[in-house]
This record gives structure tokens, C-alpha cells and sequence, in this order.
């Protein structure tokens, strides 16, 4: 994995990250490619969302940043650059009353990183 490599893949990771908290849109898709799915598992049952359909819930929630929710809970666990032009990245993110540990799936596609797949799991803070 190249340092140009490391650093661009950080960035769309922190791009992802920062759009969460702010519940900016547009950072959200600079970050994502538009063909991306997230999944989950709710009571045994596999949820696939199709990125449209989850801007649109965060689009309609308050963001973690006008609740004054703070960042200290985030951090990158993992970055794996596992083939040329394929990644993974591991990462915590939090909401208030949540803790998310997120799996991210990156492509390098029309010269830049994107998120294609996104499976999570998110708990309860205690």
C-alpha cells in the first residue's frame, strides 16, 4: 500500500466521518459512489438500503453536531488496502445513544476513492 494510497483513502474515510456528524449531504456522496448499498442485521434479518434511501434518513434526522454530541468515540481501527484499487476500512463513529462500528468498502473508480458498501452494526452507549 502506497503513503498517496494510505492518504487518499484516509481522506474519503474522513470525509464519510465528517458528513455523519454533520448531516452534510454533499460530503456524504463525495464519499460514497452512487451505486452503493448498506447493510445490517436487525433480529437476524439482513437490511440492504441503497444509498439514495439512507441520505434520505440522515437527511431527515438532527445531526450529531447540532445535538453538541461530541467526536471523542471516533477512531479508524483498520485501513487494508486488499488489491489495486480495492480497500477496507474499519472505523467507529457515534451518535448520541449509539456506538457504530462500520465496514467500509472502497474502489478506486474515476480516479478516486469511493465507499461502494457499507455493513454495520450499532449498539447502545452505556
Amino acid at each position: 500500500m502506497t503513503t498517496s494510497n494510505i492518504h487518499d483513502i484516509l481522506s474519503t474515510a474522513q470525509t464519510y466521518l465528517d458528513g455523519l456528524y454533520e448531516g452534510d449531504i454533499a460530503k456524504l456522496k463525495h464519499a460514497f459512489h452512487e451505486v452503493a448499498h448498506l447493510h445490517s442485521v436487525t433480529e437476524g434479518k439482513l437490511n440492504n438500503l441503497p444509498l439514495a434511501d439512507w441520505l434520505k434518513l440522515v437527511e431527515g434526522r438532527v445531526s450529531p453536531q447540532k445535538q453538541n454530541f461530541h467526536r471523542k468515540l471516533e477512531r479508524i481501527i483498520t485501513i487494508n488496502e486488499s488489491a489495486p484499487g480495492c480497500a477496507n476500512v474499519t472505523l467507529n463513529c457515534a451518535a448520541p445513544g449509539r456506538l457504530f462500528t462500520d465496514h467500509l468498502s472502497l474502489v478506486k473508480a474515476d480516479g478516486r476513492w469511493q465507499i461502494v458498501n457499507k455493513q454495520f452494526f450499532g449498539e447502545p452507549i452505556v
